[in-house]
């Protein structure tokens, strides 16, 4: 076989949101005018939809998501939490315990398709539609609500008063129209898992109390009345009106979120190249710390623009509220009360979900390992660049170790389960973010760094603001490397199957040495044998696997670069020769970079008195 060439070069695309050939998707435009009253927490919403169905289908029945009604006793959120094994802490049975005035709800008062009334039904956190006027292929239709709706006592994402004290954080917080794509409709419950939405632009007004300050997705459309440093950093006197009306727009996004407090402080920074990056925090000790973690914030962007695609609104902004972290489009809701650390992580981790779920929008319920583990795989990577390479001498390593505690446990499941069926919370993390960290990291030893981050950035262009699957993102690095990828996917994706492979002998055989390669486990994976002479010279033995009809290039300086045959799957060992004396070989093993998910490193190396990931370095 010949040898595949690192660093193939990127033809970027222009920015476009059409589909695939032979991939449609639906789209929305929203406009909605809601009235709040801080003192009952509760707002009235006028919302008009226009619908177009780009399927080749008739659309008899609409569906929407009314998430705030997973926060009453008995909903299936509550039900679920108190049946888990290991319940999320931040829910517990605190919904089972919610008074009248501190339960979330939407109330629909009316619904009309193009000025017409229609009969609707709701189901938790689902209201279904039927049509009077079925929606053809190729047409748009006009739907049209009033509602009204209760913030519910802040437990999971959304809802008021969080624990910092924080006042609304308005996530979740609309009638939502559902996502119909070419598997039918995701009317999915709100559990408390992921979420998958249409693309669309929002035309939003909200009329609140003029001492609170607002944070959303989205350009404000009237900063000049606003203030609070919407207009060049500076403050306008907003004067004594009871209500002011805040006016956003957004284009392109899947979703719209927005909070709200008294004493918000707003800093605004410029990345270079990059968006302007708003910052909404309480005016309080912690200042500095909010203060300090603007710098890297703007390095972070700058990076991850170089390296996964470039950002492409021209705003993002970092709010203080929510339970912990979560991405919304062109803004994250993250806690306050960290130390500068720990503000820098979670800010790196949920603005990258704007590459991996909100610019890329796929099924995150579905496909769970796409958003959080290739979020948490390059926040991995861009938390170890902005801190000079010196935060971890593996970015991957607690992804990894997370994994191997995962299969350790016994309660893995598929990457493949939905996120709201996993068996355990643990599961479900453990899998979704660090098993899909891994699989990433892992794909760069498959393919090598260069031709794989080069793919990255390919996915990014091509399926931007397109609802790419795992298929899509698989034949992206297919056709990138040249190489077979399914059988990656198949094991790593699909089923629970773990890599072990060890070095099983090594005998001398005259002037050579024959050495014998196990698979122990029953995942199939090439191999990388790293050689050290007592002559000081190094060598890799390369192995690929005949499933992946090629091999990838050298990537590693310093180290003789040698091809075997190929090793069948089917085939547990593995007999080869190499041409030097055994007194010769001062070391071997097997994987020393360590990006192979091998869950049991100790039958690595070759003698079996050295430390793993190492080559040549003897233990203590």
């Amino acid at each position: 076989m010949k040898k595949i060439a690192a660093g193939l070069l990127l033809t970027f695309f222009s920015f476009t949101i059409a589909a695939q050939p032979g991939r449609w998707q639906q789209r929305v435009e929203y406009t909605m005018d809601i009235d709040f009253d801080v003192n009952t927490h509760q707002f009235s919403g006028d919302q008009e939809i226009v619908y177009y169905n780009n399927s080749p289908d008739t659309l008899n029945r609409v569906f929407y998501h009314l998430y705030f009604n997973a926060f009453q006793p008995g909903s299936m959120m509550d039900v679920r939490s108190r049946t888990l094994p290991d319940p999320d802490g931040r829910i517990r049975d605190r919904i089972s315990q919610l008074e009248e005035g501190e339960i979330g709800y939407h109330k629909i008062k009316s619904l009309k398709q193009d000025g017409e009334s229609i009969e609707f039904e709701i189901e938790g956190t689902i209201l279904e539609v039927r049509l009077d006027k079925p929606i053809l292929p190729g047409q748009k239709s006009n739907l049209t609500m009033k509602f009204e709706s209760q913030v519910p006592i802040q437990i999971r994402r959304s809802g008021r008063d969080n624990k910092e004290g924080i006042d609304y954080s308005m996530a979740q917080w609309y009638p939502k129209m559902a996502e119909y794509d070419y598997e039918g409709w995701h009317a999915n419950p709100y559990i408390a898992r992921e979420f998958y939405g249409v693309w669309g632009d929002y035309e939003v007004k909200v009329k609140i109390d003029s001492s609170y300050v607002l944070a959303a997705t989205g350009l404000l459309q009237n900063p000049e009345e606003i203030g609070h440093g919407y207009e060049k950093g500076e403050t306008v006197n907003r004067g004594k009106k009871k209500g002011l009306t805040w006016h956003w727009k957004a284009e392109n996004v899947h979703d719209f979120m927005w909070a709200a407090d008294r004493d918000y402080a707003h800093d605004i920074i410029q990345v270079p190249d990059g968006p302007e990056v708003h910052f909404f925090y309480q005016n309080d000790t912690l200042v500095q710390n909010w203060k300090d973690l603007q710098p890297y914030t703007s390095q972070a962007f700058e990076f991850i623009n170089q390296t996964f695609g470039k950002y492409p609104y021209s705003k993002y902004s970092v709010i203080q509220g929510g339970d912990g972290g979560m991405e919304y489009p062109m803004a994250t809701l993250i806690s306050g009360h960290r130390s500068v650390k720990s503000l820098v992580s979670v800010t790196v981790h949920e603005a990258i979900h704007s590459w991996y779920q909100m610019v890329l929008g796929s099924n995150e319920s579905l496909y769970g390992w796409m958003d959080e583990g290739y979020t948490s795989f390059a926040s991995s990577i861009t938390k170890h660049h902005i801190y000079d390479g010196k935060s971890n001498a593996n970015p991957l390593a607690g992804s990894y170790a997370s994994y191997f505690s995962l299969v350790k446990s016994g309660k893995e499941e598929p990457l493949t389960t939905h996120s709201d069926h996993y068996s355990t919370n643990f599961a479900y993390g453990a899998g979704s973010y660090s098993k899909g960290a891994v699989s990433l990291n892992q794909l760069s030893y498959i393919l090598g760094k260069d031709v794989f981050y080069n793919g990255m950035r390919r996915y990014y262009s091509d399926w931007k603001f397109k609802h790419p699957n795992k298929t899509d993102f698989k034949r992206v690095m297919e056709k990138h490397s040249d190489l077979e990828l399914d059988w990656y996917y198949e094991y790593f994706i699909n089923s629970t199957h773990t890599i072990d492979y060890a070095i099983k002998s090594v005998q001398s055989n005259g002037t050579e040495t024959d050495v014998i390669l196990e698979r122990v486990g029953k995942m199939p994976m090439p191999v990388e044998l790293f050689v050290e002479y007592e002559s000081g010279e190094k060598e890799i033995i390369y192995i690929p696997l005949s499933i992946m009809r090629g091999e990838k290039g050298k990537e590693i300086e310093g180290f003789e670069w040698s091809v075997y045959s190929d090793w069948p799957w089917t085939h547990p060992l593995y007999k080869f020769t190499i041409p030097a004396n055994m007194t010769d070989i001062k070391s071997m093993e097997i994987d020393a970079t360590l990006r192979m998910a091998d869950v049991d490193r100790s039958n690595n190396t070759f003698p079996f008195n050295i430390d793993v990931g190492i080559v040549g370095k003897k233990k203590n």
